[in-house]
């Protein structure tokens, strides 16, 4: 397309629509959430936020199933106005992130979204992040902490340690554990498949409303992330990762070895804070079940107010200060 034969209102569209630079700081977007950027990334094409001074110590701020970057809608100002540079990417499966490759794998295995966040960080030629998350996010950064903690800085992860391996997930749990699970049994199914398909909005506000009871969300507010699950590999993704759990998928070869160190479950030595919610609605353990696995500094805090499993959204100010304090540790 050659810019300078076109009028200027075709201009201004163009230059407005065309991709931004990888690593350019979006100091002119006075709404970050409204100015994605994408970066090829490892298997993906990643859709992200990015916010704050260039300069700024890096945070990673990385989401859940079945929720998107809004998570972090408030988060965000609280920690760019602290003088962070803060990156949001949208999960594999969730956004704008794409597989690169017409023939790309929708594998929704821990060792690859651990992975992700590495290649992610390669892209953007970040050596050293703060990460944050909960739920798959939370998963996914201890991921990174544990296998390669050379690159991170510090972990705040909701609900603790998050990783576990196939011959962990096949032991039986109580019955009233098991019916908290309810989806992960619907998943290994073809009709469980062919339903989250067809009705993935309204499986998602069932589970938000299930995760966080007294989390009064409006409408609109849920619109807005459930638009992110409308991503063409989400479903697959979401599949292949609750069957992973039960040992009904191998994974890929590529990722086979990080997998076998995960099954070790592997200690965090980098400085770690762990939050839990007074109002958790989803399975998540004790914070005395996983405190052994945090070898370097390390405080687990609870937060309380109602709050659900959608810690950064329903309350940010914990969160944000959360990633303030692992960084003075």
């Amino acid at each position: 397309m050659n810019l300078f034969k076109l009028p200027l209102a075709a201009l201004l569209a163009a230059l407005l629509a065309a991709p931004l630079m990888a690593g350019a700081t979006q100091s002119s977007c006075a709404e970050p959430f409204a100015c994605i950027r994408q970066v090829d990334a490892g298997e993906l094409n990643v859709g992200y936020v990015d916010a704050g001074p260039a300069d700024g110590k890096v945070v990673i701020l990385l989401h859940g199933w079945p929720y998107d970057i809004h998570s972090y809608t408030d988060v965000v100002p609280m920690l760019t106005g602290a003088g962070y540079r803060v990156l949001v990417p949208y999960l594999r499966g969730f956004g704008t992130t794409r597989l690169r490759a017409a023939d790309g794998v929708a594998d929704g295995e821990p060792a690859a979204g651990g992975a992700d966040v590495i290649a992610f960080m390669d892209a953007l030629k970040i050596d050293r992040a703060i990460l944050a998350g909960f739920d798959w996010g939370a998963r996914n950064a201890a991921i990174a902490a544990a296998l390669w903690p050379e690159r991170v800085q510090g972990l705040v992860a909701v609900s603790g340690y998050l990783i576990s391996s196939q011959q962990q997930a096949s032991q039986p749990l109580a019955p009233e554990a098991e019916l908290q699970w309810w989806y992960q049994f619907y998943f290994a199914t073809e009709r469980g498949r062919a339903g989250y398909a067809a009705n993935r909005h309204a499986f998602a506000r069932l589970i938000w409303q299930q995760a966080s009871p007294r989390w009064q969300f409006d409408n609109a507010t849920f619109e807005r992330s459930a638009a992110a699950l409308d991503n063409p590999d989400h479903v697959a993704i979401t599949i292949s990762n609750y069957r992973w759990r039960l040992g009904l998928e191998t994974g890929q070869a590529r990722y086979q070895a990080l997998a076998a160190r995960l099954a070790s479950l592997p200690p965090i030595s980098v400085p770690a804070i762990t939050l839990e919610s007074d109002a958790n609605g989803a399975p998540h353990a004790a914070p005395q079940a996983y405190a052994q696995r945090f070898t370097g500094p390390y405080r687990h805090q609870q937060v309380s107010g109602g709050i659900g499993h959608n810690l950064p959204q329903e309350a940010p100010r914990a969160f944000a200060d959360a990633v303030i304090a692992v960084t003075q540790f």
